[in-house]
């Protein structure tokens, strides 16, 4: 009887052992819209993206596009997301299907993490090169440290070609050419396969010893001393020893063969150059803001004054990268993504123009679909309920002025 379950419980660990293997060998195919799992105040109060562009909707093998645009460090940052004093401007793509040949924020070369203030505006520019072939959704991110990813929004690229035909040439400090993508593959083939070989036998070697219920009652019966024989103290040592070896010997080769190495670069890179936004003209205060859950409409009751010598008018609200509209004063023609861009979600209770030197108090409401497609509502089943967003005004010229809104948000359920 014990022989048959020492069986059966090596048989289940094998089978275990074979699961996991195969697990990490599984790789699904990614889709889309991660970012809905995101707290909707994550989206809101953190970093809000404007002005996008992605330079192509379609690109082949080895060539590059560009997404490039403006994003505002929200000043009434969340108590509960840490600051953003270490982040890295990244790109969300399921995969390494683009690698990122650069990326500048403020014109400047950002490698490394960067120090972002608060209450600032900030360009950037990431270029990527086509590297494997799908339609692949493309996002913008702002990785912080202690607040994880903050992703933008995204947009479907299409990449045609074969894999096969990409290469991503470099020459090092030493004016040698390698391509990184197959540069010493055979010997990280090598490694992994020996080091998962010696793995195995380690596994294998204590596999064919009582499994879990013997060991479990050897244990509790006070003679767990009786699990560990001389043999197995002598081939630990021999593993144990072995190992350092093959590390220092290998360690040792590795120096010199490549005396020439450069580490890997991880300072913070501070003083980035923010945009010197002009002086906003126009003051808006929050009078009161409610979100209909039937409706799927927020309504905010506004007081704008116009401080300013031309009269304006009020034609985006852009909070979380959905941009709500006023067809009647702005129509979008950056090929924003179209399952963000309410074209016609804002609507104004008096959006005539608002002279210089007078004070109108208005209602707003921004209402689509994406407020629950996006998981924007579960706003209101937070603990601080507030919403945060950018209202863009435009005068008689076209000029356009941004203000940034932030208040607290009462759902009605009427």
């Amino acid at each position: 009887m014990k022989t048959i379950k020492d069986k059966i419980a090596k048989l289940s660990f094998v089978a275990l052992l074979l699961a996991v293997t195969s697990a990490m060998f599984y790789t699904p195919t990614a889709s889309a819209h991660g970012e809905k799992s995101q707290a909707a105040f994550m989206r809101m109060r953190t970093i809000h993206w404007f002005d996008l562009d992605w330079s192509k909707d379609e690109v082949a093998i080895n060539d590059t596009m560009t997404i490039s645009g403006k994003f505002h460090v929200f000043a009434g940052w969340p108590e509960t997301v840490d600051k953003p004093e270490v982040s890295f401007l990244n790109i969300g793509i399921p995969g390494p299907v683009f690698i990122r040949a650069g990326s500048w924020i403020g014109g400047q070369l950002v490698p490394r993490s960067v120090t972002l203030e608060l209450g600032e505006t900030y360009e950037f520019k990431v270029l990527l090169k086509a590297r494997r072939p799908g339609d692949w959704h493309v996002h913008t991110m702002m990785n912080v440290e202690g607040g994880g990813p903050i992703i933008g929004p995204g947009k479907w690229v299409t990449i045609t070609g074969s894999m096969g035909d990409f290469v991503n040439p470099l020459t090092t400090l030493t004016g040698d050419t390698i391509d990184l993508e197959n540069y010493a593959l055979d010997n990280v083939y090598f490694w992994h396969a020996l080091w998962m070989g010696i793995g195995t036998a380690w596994l294998l070697f204590w596999i064919k010893r009582p499994m879990f219920i013997p060991r479990h009652i050897a244990v509790t019966s006070g003679k767990a001393d009786t699990l560990i024989s001389a043999t197995d103290k002598k081939v630990a040592i021999a593993f144990a020893v072995g190992t350092l070896g093959l590390i220092m010997v290998s360690m040792g080769s590795t120096n010199e063969k490549y005396p020439i190495t450069t580490p890997l670069q991880a300072g913070l890179m501070r003083g980035i150059q923010w945009i010197d936004m002009p002086e906003t003209t126009i003051n808006v205060k929050v009078e009161d803001a409610t979100y209909r859950v039937p409706g799927r409409a927020m309504q905010m009751t506004l007081t704008i004054t116009n401080n300013g010598d031309s009269s304006i008018r009020l034609g985006e609200f852009n909070t979380a990268s959905v941009r709500f509209l006023e067809p009647n004063v702005l129509e979008d023609e950056s090929g924003y993504p179209d399952d963000l861009l309410a074209e016609e979600g804002l609507t104004v209770s008096d959006n005539s123009p608002i002279a210089p030197g007078e004070s109108r108090t208005v209602e707003v409401t921004a209402s689509d679909a994406a407020w629950e497609v996006y998981r924007l509502a579960d706003l209101i089943y937070d603990p601080d309920s507030r919403f945060a967003g950018l209202l863009f005004f435009f005068d008689e010229d076209g000029n356009r002025q941004m203000v940034m809104v932030d208040a607290p948000l009462i759902p009605t359920f009427i």
